[in-house]
């Protein structure tokens, strides 16, 4: 991960960090102080341990998330696959992990602070509270290259960070 940037980089371990106090209350310290972006894998372990930072940190610090895409493949020094079939973060290369990276760290200017797309227009659009709005969700984060397990809300608070309204609205015009 040194090869991709020169921020400090605090390994988890796996679900070793729920019993880790030490660890977390250095990850809060971060948040506090600097802001800490979140990067794990796209499966269900990582989804688990981004959510458990999260709570963790609470409204007190700031918390940024980086999504890798769900890449079905196995990983150059596993003999098998993962339990879901999809590379984690060090089966991405360099340059999608730097580019993952530099997108949660900054916002480009012309995008709208605190949202613009709501809850609602997900309704709306059937991306939530319909019989096919997973996978509407999916075949959306897929587009954008996105892990496809992103909850509704997870996926509205992304989408505000990457698109404008109008991109959105012609990228669901899309389906």
């Amino acid at each position: 991960m040194k090869t991709v940037t020169d921020a400090i980089i605090i390994q988890t371990n796996g679900f070793s960090l729920y019993k880790d106090k030490q660890l977390i209350e250095s990850i809060k310290k971060f948040a506090q102080t600097c802001g800490i972006i979140v990067l794990t894998d796209s499966d269900r372990a990582g989804f688990m341990i981004r959510n458990y930072i999260k709570t963790c940190i609470g409204k007190d610090g700031i918390v940024k998330h980086a999504y890798i895409p769900a890449v079905e493949g196995k990983e150059r020094r596993k003999d098998v696959a993962s339990k879901e079939g999809t590379l984690g973060v060090e089966g991405m290369s360099v340059e999608l992990l730097a580019e993952i990276l530099h997108s949660a760290a900054t916002e480009r200017i012309n995008k709208p602070s605190g949202g613009g797309i709501t809850k609602q227009m997900f309704f709306e659009d059937g991306l939530s509270g319909g019989t096919n709005s997973n996978e509407l969700r999916k075949k959306l984060a897929d587009k954008l290259g996105l892990p496809p397990r992103l909850s509704a809300n997870a996926m509205v608070d992304i989408i505000n960070k990457m698109l404008t309204i109008e991109e959105y609205k012609q990228l669901i015009g899309s389906f």
